[in-house]
């Protein structure tokens, strides 16, 4: 899967007498030549090589400290200072170790950016890049998880009480880290499979059964379009419950910016880069040939691949409103929900 920032794939597209096809790896793009009695079509990504090669360090280098510095001081205010363990600080608390299992990496992908890895150190790559999805896609499952305890707690109280407890949350956190490990590790160490002969660079280059339709079409629908929909729908239902409750107490407020800045963290970063992906997707199909397209295709997926790393930063928006719920009396503001709710339904029978 050759989507990853700082990546380039072109795709020859020509009518070709001679199914001949010779795939060239030069620098961290590839280039394609064929034999052909009648056509051949060359697309260059260097220039959009070389930018990357400055952009990435531009946009990872704040993104791996701001994030280092958040994620680790949330660690630190939910395990120690805290010490109490909600619904919501037990989810946080796994998305944190997400977003720095996700941070991990990062160092290894600036360095592979500009050097080529020696081939003895393809199992290393293989271990770091499964890291690296597995937080990416595990960050995005905690906040679909986030957002469905939301929605019970606000929109179901009286089932909150058996749905949502301390170890419920512990045990939906564990399974999310199952889930990611189990479907994503073994799947990208298998892009490698074969072994590397040559120098390489690392998270730069998989081969192109990564770009398989199976692949796309699972890592789109249930990598990024499930939980999206989910947390979207999640979002606004309980918005609209808060607004029509009439609830304007400090615990409403936050719950309602714990939403807002949740729902910000997942749609920002991972919506470009999931439509980059299936852009370059088209490109691999053949669907796209424009030379032009290609280019502008490739430089826009490279950019949000960066910039989904942000991620790590804007989860620290909810870090702070979580904190102040955990401060609350344990189960104040849902309880003023069910007084709430009691008070519609008394009303609604006359």
């Amino acid at each position: 899967m050759a989507w990853r920032s700082g990546t380039s794939v072109s795709l020859c597209v020509g009518t070709m007498t001679e199914k001949q096809i010779h795939f060239e790896i030069k620098s961290n793009h590839f280039l394609c030549s064929g034999s052909s009695n009648s056509m051949t079509s060359n697309c260059s990504f260097e220039g959009v090589d070389h930018l990357m090669t400055y952009l990435e360090l531009t946009i990872y280098i704040p993104i791996f400290l701001v994030g280092l510095f958040f994620n680790v001081a949330a660690l630190l205010v939910f395990c120690i200072f805290l010490r109490k363990w909600t619904e919501s600080t037990i989810h946080m608390t796994s998305l944190a170790l997400m977003d720095l299992l996700l941070l991990f990496p990062l160092p290894f992908k600036m360095h592979a950016t500009n050097h080529l890895w020696p081939a003895d150190l393809q199992p290393l790559c293989s271990v770091l890049e499964s890291l690296y999805f597995v937080g990416i896609y595990g960050s995005i499952y905690t906040i679909m998880c986030i957002a469905l305890d939301r929605w019970v707690a606000i929109c179901h109280p009286y089932k909150a009480k058996v749905l949502r407890s301390p170890k419920l949350a512990l045990g939906t956190s564990v399974g999310v880290w199952v889930l990611v490990l189990a479907a994503l590790s073994p799947t990208v160490y298998r892009f490698r499979e074969g072994g590397q002969t040559s120098e390489f660079h690392c998270f730069h280059r998989f081969p192109m059964k990564g770009w398989s339709p199976l692949v796309i079409i699972c890592l789109q629908v249930f990598g990024f379009l499930l939980p999206a929909l989910v947390v979207v729908y999640c979002s606004v239902k309980t918005i609209w419950v808060l607004q029509k409750s009439g609830e304007h107490s400090p615990q409403s407020r936050a719950c309602v910016k714990i939403i807002y800045s949740s729902l910000s963290a997942f749609l920002l970063p991972f919506t470009p880069s999931h439509l980059g992906i299936l852009l370059q997707f088209l490109v691999h199909q053949g669907i796209i040939q424009d030379c032009g397209n290609q280019t502008r295709i490739s430089l826009f997926l490279q950019t949000a691949m960066c910039l989904s790393n942000v991620t790590c930063c804007l989860d620290a928006l909810c870090y702070y409103f979580i904190a102040y719920e955990a401060r609350s009396p344990r189960h104040s503001f849902r309880r003023s929900m069910i007084n709430q709710r009691r008070a519609t339904v008394s009303t609604s029978e006359f």
